[in-house]
């Protein structure tokens, strides 16, 4: 593949669709192990974050007291994900959306995109029926629709990446600043309200008795909340994600994602980013703990947040380059690797055992913190055991075979040895 200066690529949809049919789903042997590993593990520590939404109330996103206690161990816990997974590996799964477009895409002048509007329009049908009708807090639609502009940029140069995923950054980053320093003047806004932030007592009754009830009575309020969240998220975090999607199609096109830096490169970029990354958002999160979240503290972890995960995620991925470029390692490797290759399936099936749980064995609103870690380490474990099953007997995972299968118009072999 080249890289061109060009700043948008115009060829859209309609350049030639005979590059489409010779076109096919990347066979293991042409996979980068090194994306795999990393989005093995960028699946998995979503889990730590969204297992909260999935027992507890929605405003515990931005106030953490809002639904059952942050005292004690169940403080630690929060503190851990807030300090290691909140928007970190977020933020490593959308960069590696964006170094799959350049993986399935290229960047060559001629290069058809007719499969990958394909793929992103299924991808907005999964998506769209996994919000509303399964879990509020799908990423897949906002994926969907920002793929379908992230692809036009896929012809700039690396540094001209680098500079517009900053700019997508740094104004979303900005609009978060200015919102939690507007709510410092405003403090009334984390005082109990009808399905605010801070519910009050007959909001928090009504909502977690829906969830306790069974799956049919919950689904007024997922819905709502998915068109809320969804909203909200498209007018402000859509900068965000455009840039570290084009971020990560810079530092795939720069090799950084496929593990040919030097080993030095990696280290150095780990140490640079890791060490007052975690350090400042400790030093936040501690503080907002011990206040015990008031909205100077919260305002101060939101910010701090808001950067330094983006460092986090590269110092993250800085690691885990260093691992794959260990030939030692590879035992280590290669379950995350079958998770990654998974993904799709395995952010789909989280999702399923969290609702079996949560509304299922109506255990919403009566798991607290650790016990929510608990359970994410357990599902961690199982898919890790299975995902190298799986693959084992079949090419792709499940969801993974249904998105190809749509995208193509198709049934796609899943067999191994299958034609």
């Amino acid at each position: 593949m080249t890289s061109t200066d060009q700043t948008v690529d115009q060829s859209g949809p309609q350049a030639d669709p005979q590059a489409d049919a010779k076109r096919a789903p990347v066979s293991a042997g042409d996979r980068y192990e090194s994306l795999d590993v990393l989005r093995g593990l960028a699946v998995m520590g979503i889990l730590m974050v969204n297992a909260a939404f999935f027992f507890m109330y929605w405003g515990v996103q931005s106030y953490p007291p809002a639904h059952m206690s942050v005292e004690g161990a169940n403080g630690l816990a929060w503190l851990g994900m807030h300090v290691f997974f909140e928007l970190k590996f977020v933020t490593l799964f959308s960069c590696l959306f964006g170094a799959g477009i350049m993986l399935m895409v290229g960047d060559e002048p001629g290069a058809s995109l007719k499969l990958h509007y394909s793929r992103m329009r299924w991808l907005l049908v999964i998506g769209l029926i996994h919000g509303f009708v399964l879990w509020f807090g799908d990423i897949l639609t906002s994926y969907a629709i920002i793929g379908m502009i992230a692809v036009m940029f896929r012809r700039m140069s690396v540094p001209k990446l680098l500079i517009w995923g900053v700019v997508g950054i740094g104004l979303t980053n900005a609009l978060i600043v200015v919102q939690g320093w507007a709510s410092t003047l405003s403090p009334q806004m984390y005082e109990p309200a009808p399905f605010g932030p801070v519910p009050d007592a007959d909001t928090l009754e009504m909502w977690v008795g829906a969830y306790q009830a069974g799956f049919l009575e919950s689904r007024v309020f997922n819905a709502i909340g998915n068109a809320v969240a969804l909203l909200s998220s498209l007018i402000a975090f859509t900068p965000r994600l455009l840039g570290v999607m084009l971020i990560g199609m810079a530092l795939f096109k720069s090799g950084f994602l496929l593990a040919r830096w030097s080993a030095g490169a990696y280290a150095i970029s780990a140490a640079i980013t890791l060490v007052p990354g975690l350090g400042a958002l400790w030093w936040s999160g501690s503080a907002a703990l011990a206040a015990g979240f008031t909205p100077e503290t919260i305002f101060t972890t939101q910010a701090v947040n808001a950067f330094a995960s983006v460092a986090v995620a590269f110092g993250y991925a800085s690691v885990i380059m260093l691992v794959c470029k260990a030939p030692w390692m590879k035992l280590i490797r290669t379950p995350f690797a079958a998770a990654g290759r998974m993904a799709f399936t395995n952010y789909l099936s989280q999702t399923t055992i969290m609702l079996v749980l949560g509304v299922g064995l109506g255990l919403y609103g009566t798991l607290e913190r650790v016990e929510q870690v608990q359970i994410v380490v357990a599902v961690w474990i199982a898919q890790l055991i299975i995902s190298p099953i799986w693959l084992a007997l079949f090419r792709f995972g499940p969801a993974e075979w249904l998105w190809r299968s749509l995208s193509y118009g198709k049934f796609q072999p899943i067999f191994k040895g299958g034609r």
